[in-house]
């Protein structure tokens, strides 16, 4: 990957986008607002860096300028709008990125049907090579690799839970140590074969939405 460098005065784009996080440098125009939604998953975490924003995150209203920054939660509709007379600059991440990544709501505050969208709209470039039934066939793949992980994990935590519990009652700090160790291995081992399936299906549903939109 090397080790790029970005500015925020030239890179408005997305720029990093993995299913553990999407971030990018964000233009908004004087007056231009994005309509409310949130992120079933996400914590979205936005910073200024130029310019006099107002967020408005569940209900409540909040006046932002450069180098200031607020975070939308999980499940927290959030919506922002330029008041100032400048373009407005900010950086934003979301994590994790998994799609739907937008939950859209009515005026009446009814949730609306999931969204999926093509990768292209994050600024990655669409695989349209690849069958759907062969991006079908690796997202359960990986749906069964992340079952299995989940159950070793599982087994792990409940065998080495009794190591360490043993451990702890007679002091020996090493077994301790060691049995904890043993419990990250397996947690480590079920989170990263996680984000392969996100991936996997986050490639899958890009591929959906374009094609049912004709793109």
């Amino acid at each position: 990957m090397g080790f790029p460098v970005y500015d925020f005065r030239v890179d408005i784009r997305n720029i990093l986008v993995t299913p553990q996080i999407r971030s990018r440098f964000l233009s908004m125009e004087v007056g231009q607002c994005n309509a409310a939604h949130s992120h079933d998953l996400g914590h979205e975490v936005f910073l200024i860096l130029q310019g006099q924003a107002e967020f408005e995150i569940e209900g409540e209203k909040g006046l932002l300028g450069p180098g200031q920054m607020c975070v939308a939660l999980v499940g927290e509709k959030h919506a922002v709008r330029n008041v100032g007379d400048v373009p407005v600059i900010m950086y934003l991440s979301v994590t994790p990125h998994i799609q739907p990544t937008h939950t859209m709501w009515t005026e009446q505050g009814t949730r609306q049907p999931p969204y999926f969208a093509p990768s292209t709209v994050y600024d990655v470039p669409l695989d349209a090579a690849t069958p759907i039934a062969d991006l079908l066939s690796r997202h359960l793949e990986a749906a069964e690799a992340l079952a299995a992980k989940a159950e070793a994990m599982a087994r792990a935590q409940r065998e080495q839970a009794a190591a360490l519990k043993q451990a702890l009652a007679t002091g020996d700090i090493e077994v301790a140590v060691s049995a904890r160790n043993k419990m990250w291995e397996a947690l480590y081992a079920m989170f990263s074969e996680s984000f392969v399936l996100a991936q996997a299906w986050n490639d899958l549903t890009s591929r959906l939405a374009s094609d049912e939109r004709g793109g």
